[in-house]
């Protein structure tokens, strides 16, 4: 039997893989009142929109063995190419930077792919050693861009400015040299039809599965016997698993701020909207009745202010931050019979794919430790 803390998406694929493949015994305990993490989504009651409690999640992957193996349980997936707009000097620009947006945010004129390379080119500053996401940013874009689209905007999102984060930060920002105003390029973006929550239970599906919800790993460790376990698979916060006993690791979340527009079509042009002026206090405003064009008389926004109290929902990748998670993952390899896994627990940020890819490797780990 095995024991595993959270039921997100990492806990969820592992837990599947365990009863379905070793055909063993998982318990799950949850802190919260839902199964799913960050990805949970929900049927509004006023609207009847199908919204995700935590913040926008597009799924999306070039990897082949992730897709087989969200195609082989009965979830539909939908073709979704996400777009994204941010407001800038009161007009609309889509995000990722790209022909159109360099056009009109900088009042260029540029036609054709050769072109835009050439401004960047022109722009792109160049460093012989990249320290941090502002040299990143600058590296890609420019003095411009970055002053307009990024620095703001990223201190709204991380409470800190590019020069004080992880060059990593920003290493993914998409430049395009086309007019294709799609955020991901991937071969693969879909939305789940009936949404992610339906899709993890579809996962936690099997009668070997015993999911407690409402139940905090260190109360239940108080009043269980853990001996019982083959393995204890965790996927919350490494810090607090040691009771932040090397100081505490800084993660950011997030408010939402919900808000009802009854016999109203839509809010905003687009399902995400961008705000990196200083002057509005969020960060973006997310209408979820886009996506999937959903059909309602009625429309719902979240307001998204990112903020350091709360659900922990982003690692902040600094040099303090990467020194004190090596210090909490010495202690992590010293444990007996506990595994660590997922975003918390490994302080990395995964998107969707990468956090069921780590979760089927890891399994493959486990599973071959079994047999041998």
């Amino acid at each position: 039997m095995y024991l595993i803390i959270g039921s997100g998406l990492s806990g969820a694929v592992i837990a599947e893989r365990i009863s379905n493949i070793l055909k063993e015994k998982v318990i799950i305990i949850e802190k919260l009142e839902h199964i799913g993490g960050n990805c949970y989504d929900y049927i509004d009651e006023t609207t009847g929109i199908l919204c995700n409690k935590y913040g926008a999640h597009i799924f999306h992957t070039n990897n082949e063995e992730v897709w087989e193996y969200i195609n082989s349980f009965e979830t539909k997936w939908i073709r979704w190419e996400h777009k994204v707009l941010s407001l800038i000097d009161n007009k609309y620009i889509p995000i990722p930077i790209n022909i159109t947006s360099v056009n009109e945010l900088l009042n260029e004129t540029i036609n054709n792919s050769k072109e835009m390379d050439e401004w960047l080119k022109k722009n792109q500053i160049k460093y012989e050693n990249i320290k941090n996401s502002e040299e990143m940013a600058k590296s890609r874009i420019g003095e411009d861009l970055y002053n307009k689209l990024i620095k703001n905007y990223t201190y709204k999102q991380w409470n800190k400015y590019p020069k004080e984060l992880d060059k990593s930060v920003l290493e993914r920002i998409p430049v395009k040299n086309n007019y294709d105003t799609r955020y991901f390029t991937d071969k693969y973006q879909v939305l789940p039809d009936k949404g992610y929550t339906n899709f993890i239970k579809q996962l936690l599906n099997n009668k070997l599965i015993t999911i407690i919800l409402n139940t905090d790993y260190n109360e239940y460790k108080k009043n269980n016997d853990l001996s019982i376990f083959k393995k204890i698979i965790y996927t919350g916060s490494i810090d607090k698993y040691f009771d932040n006993i090397n100081e505490k690791l800084e993660y950011r979340s997030i408010n939402f701020i919900k808000e009802i527009y009854e016999n109203m079509n839509y809010y905003q042009p687009n399902s995400v909207i961008n705000y990196p002026n200083m002057n509005v206090p969020y960060t973006r405003i997310v209408e979820y009745k886009h996506f999937l064009n959903q059909k309602s008389k009625h429309t719902i926004i979240f307001k998204e202010i990112t903020t350091d109290i709360g659900e922990p929902y982003y690692p902040v990748p600094t040099e303090r931050n990467k020194l004190l998670y090596d210090k909490y993952k010495e202690l992590a390899d010293k444990e007996n019979n506990v595994l660590f896994v997922g975003r918390l627990a490994n302080y990395k940020y995964f998107n969707m794919d990468e956090a069921i890819n780590n979760s089927l490797l890891f399994f493959d780990k486990i599973n071959l430790t079994m047999v041998n």
